[in-house]
Parts: C-alpha cells; sequence; structure tokens
C-alpha cells in the first residue's frame, strides 16, 4: 500500500492499530484511556505540550536573579524524556550602561548557573532605556516523572530598573516533553 494512501486512511480513522504497539497487548483500552505507552515513540518526538502567557509586568532593581510571572509546570511521563523550554518576552533597561540579564529555572536549581546567563541587552551610557525581545531557548534532561515547574528569572546588573513582560506585553513560555 503506497503511503499516500496509509496517511489517508491514517487521516480517515479508517485503520488497526496493531495489537503489539499497546502496552497490554490484550487490553485495546489504552487507546481510549490515554495508557497507550510513550515508549514505543521514537526519540525526538513530541510527547506533550504545555503553554503559559503572562501579560503581568516583572520590575526589578535587584542584581541577583527574580523570578518573574512566566512560569509553566508539566509532569514528564518517562524519566529518559528531554524537556525543551523556549520563552519570548519583551523586556527593558533603564539607567547608564544598565543590562537585564535572563536565566531558566527548573523547580528551585538555575539550569545556566555562574556568569552564562543570557545578556539580552545592555542600555547606553545616555540613561534612556531600550526595549528589546527577550527570547531563551533550553533542552534540559530532568531524569524524572513528578511534576516539575520552569520560570524564567531576570535581573539588572547596575543602578537602574529592568523589565520584563512590560507595559502590555505578552510573555509567551512553552514547555515540550521530547521522548529520549
Amino acid at each position: 500500500m503506497s503511503n499516500a494512501r496509509n496517511l489517508a486512511d491514517i487521516v480517515t480513522g479508517n485503520f488497526d492499530v496493531p495489537l503489539g504497539a499497546l502496552d497490554n497487548a490484550n487490553d485495546a483500552s489504552a487507546l481510549t484511556t490515554g495508557t497507550l505507552g510513550t515508549a514505543r515513540l521514537p526519540a525526538g518526538s513530541v510527547i506533550q505540550v504545555v503553554n503559559h502567557r503572562n501579560s503581568a509586568a516583572n520590575t526589578t532593581t535587584s542584581t541577583i536573579f527574580v523570578a518573574t510571572n512566566s512560569t509553566a509546570t508539566i509532569t514528564p511521563t518517562s524519566s529518559t524524556s528531554k524537556i525543551l523550554i523556549i520563552t519570548n518576552s519583551p523586556v527593558y533597561i533603564n539607567g547608564d550602561n544598565g543590562h537585564v540579564y535572563t536565566t531558566i529555572y527548573r523547580n528551585s536549581t538555575n539550569l545556566n548557573p555562574g556568569n552564562n546567563e543570557l545578556q539580552l541587552f545592555s542600555a547606553g551610557t545616555s540613561g534612556t532605556g531600550r526595549w528589546t525581545n527577550g527570547s531563551m531557548s533550553f533542552l534540559d534532561s530532568p531524569s524524572t516523572t513528578s511534576a516539575t515547574t520552569y520560570t524564567v528569572y531576570f535581573k539588572a546588573t547596575v543602578a537602574g530598573s529592568a523589565y520584563y513582560d512590560a507595559n502590555g506585553g505578552m510573555a509567551v513560555m512553552t514547555v515540550m516533553e521530547i521522548a529520549g
């Protein structure tokens, strides 16, 4: 049978799932109860997606990381799964020679500790602020099947204020479980 015909059968629902594809070969109810095994998915397959949108502004003058309202919780189905985190938000800094840094935390652990945090941009020496679109992505290996929360943190590096998702912007965080 041709691939086009196979695809047409899948789209129309005119196909049978081989009994061996089920975790419990004697229980076809796995198709409707959500217990179909994800272990049979090829590595790199997207298992689930969680999306969070936030329009509540976050402001800090802190030079240590503080949490934003951009957070998402996902419960991996396998301890071998990877978690891909993608974030996007408007950010702003004011103050002379100011910098905005962001990072991603898994629960209470900074996934990018040290001086390797993402420097989104620097303000000029004129004291006027600048807007930019702050985007980050990170591929995590949490090695757990427990609920896991990812949060964007940010900080300013000198006197001045840093804003994350300010002035009615929209921060978006997408967290995807990827089969390992």
